[in-house]
């Protein structure tokens, strides 16, 4: 399918609407500015979008406000049943839009296709918790007394999401507000715009089958528009995805307002390997970790800490695949390695691998961009460093994997955590005692915690999020449905009395 049949088969072309309240609430605002959307394996226009301005972010955040009243009197379990037609409307349109996600991001087509997987999984899964909003009954210390909490929905709430995982990380969001009760305003990245007016279309349909308007709702724009959000009182959530300086500024921004974040920041992950591993496994493991998605996951392997006695193996083992990968077009079959997003992560990741010659580092394959094969293709690279420099405590979002040798896994374990991100962390090992030592309060400080499987490819039923400057949010399953609601407390008296707490007498 061509580029334009695509478009078309998903509802967009040349010039679209960035903000959107549901069925036919496209508003299509003079005063917003124009976004063109670049195909990163050509550098080619794929269509424009004009985003959204201060006068339609006044209508759709109205909207989501306005719908919230009655959306959120719906019994849970009736919301589900529009989230189970969204998973519907997704299934049926999988592989046109996972072809999207690979002409406008990027990645490779089964990445995504398996990223709108990912889409109806957590859909799926936010049918069955529209059952399962439990709260506690307590015990109360007063006779005649009964306790228990029970949850509310929170209100309009915004998601901010980035460009590698252009419609995913909506969608972990999106589920669960929706079946919580809240309403939801979705910025996407202004690099990948076109997924997300392709989405919006989708819940357009599925909220005018079923009658509604502005629970899912869309604005598209830059940086102010989401400084705008950050700062709106009337968004009592916001979940914000990206780097970790923008999070920082998010966190203050909201804090300022008393208001809720949802930060899911940087990740700078480490995979411990151990003498007593299984390197077929390792092997396979780290290839996808590093490699996959040009290195562009915030779950991406960029640090292997390895034992000096299989070091040299594994090692020779990583750089014959590497050297193997096949790099192109991602829509192209066969294909492993797609280009990075833009011109700018080329330069990032060229100025890393040059910073880590000057300071020791020894490039043991890769290190050059592909300019031959298109703008933004690149080689994916490994680097044995020394020691762990300040260079490799920092996160280039690219595919570059640093190798560093230990001798105690108590120094392994030191050397994982020994950076600023706590997002996700593995060990490969077949040692009881080695395993647990990783898993231990001592052990890894990520939020995400592997053995003898990668750092990336987490599914949607555990909670996914980090530590330390990863932000502490948390998205998907568990019981990340709190987030998205308020929590009350409450105590009936069925008695004829007035006992008080503590046992405290007053008046008497």
């Amino acid at each position: 399918m061509n580029a334009k049949n695509l478009l078309t088969k998903l509802g967009l072309h040349d010039m679209n609407p960035g903000a959107c309240t549901g069925p036919d609430g496209w508003l299509d605002d003079p005063s917003g500015e124009v976004l063109t959307s670049y195909n990163p394996t050509t550098g080619e226009a794929i269509a424009s979008v004009r985003m959204a301005g201060k006068d339609a972010y006044e209508q759709v955040v109205s909207a989501a406000q306005e719908s919230f009243r009655t959306w959120s009197e719906i019994p849970a379990p009736k919301r589900g049943l529009v989230v189970r037609d969204l998973a519907e409307a997704l299934r049926a349109l999988q592989e046109p839009l996972g072809d999207l996600v690979t002409l406008e991001m990027g990645k490779i087509r089964p990445e995504g296709r398996g990223e709108v997987q990912e889409m109806i999984d957590i859909a799926d899964f936010a049918v069955g918790l529209s059952r399962q909003l439990y709260g506690l009954t307590m015990a109360s210390e007063r006779p005649r007394h009964r306790m228990y909490e029970q949850w509310h929905p929170l209100g309009p709430i915004g998601i901010i999401t980035t460009f590698n995982f252009p419609v995913a990380v909506w969608a972990w969001n999106a589920a669960i507000a929706a079946v919580a009760g809240d309403t939801m305003i979705w910025k996407p990245s202004p690099i990948t715009p076109l997924t997300a007016i392709a989405v919006q279309n989708i819940c357009n349909q599925v909220m005018a089958d079923h009658g509604l308007h502005g629970v899912f709702n869309l604005v598209v724009g830059d940086a102010a528009l989401g400084q705008r959000m950050t700062d709106d009182y009337r968004l009592p959530l916001i979940s914000f995805t990206g780097s970790v300086p923008v999070g920082h500024k998010v966190s203050r921004a909201v804090a300022s307002r008393l208001g809720r974040t949802i930060l899911e920041l940087g990740g700078n992950n480490a995979i411990i390997v151990t003498p007593s591993a299984d390197l077929d496994l390792a092997e396979r493991a780290i290839l996808f970790a590093a490699a996959g998605t040009a290195g562009q996951r915030c779950t991406t392997a960029r640090r292997l800490i390895v034992h000096k006695r299989v070091a040299d193996e594994l090692v020779g083992r990583l750089v014959k695949a590497y050297r193997q990968i096949p790099i192109g077009d991602p829509m192209e079959d066969g294909i492993l390695m797609g280009p990075l997003i833009n011109q700018k992560a080329v330069d990032t990741m060229m100025a890393a691998i040059e910073q880590a010659k000057s300071i020791g580092g020894e490039v043991l394959t890769g290190g050059h961009a592909l300019p031959e094969l298109g703008p933004n293709f690149v080689e994916p690279t490994i680097i044995k460093m020394p020691e762990q420099l300040p260079l490799v405590c920092d996160e280039t979002f690219a595919p570059i994997l640093y190798v560093m040798e230990y001798e105690t896994i108590e120094e392994a374990i030191a050397l994982q955590n020994g950076v600023p991100q706590g997002l996700s962390s593995a060990i490969f090992t077949d040692s009881v005692r080695e395993m647990e030592t990783f898993l231990s309060v001592a052990g890894s400080d990520c939020g995400i915690a592997n053995v003898n499987i990668g750092t990336s490819g987490a599914e949607i039923g555990g909670a996914f999020g980090g530590e330390k400057a990863t932000g502490g949010g948390r998205e998907a399953g568990s019981d990340a449905w709190k987030a998205y609601m308020r929590r009350q407390t409450v105590t009936i008296n069925w008695s004829k009395e007035l006992p008080l707490a503590q046992g405290i007498k007053f008046g008497d």
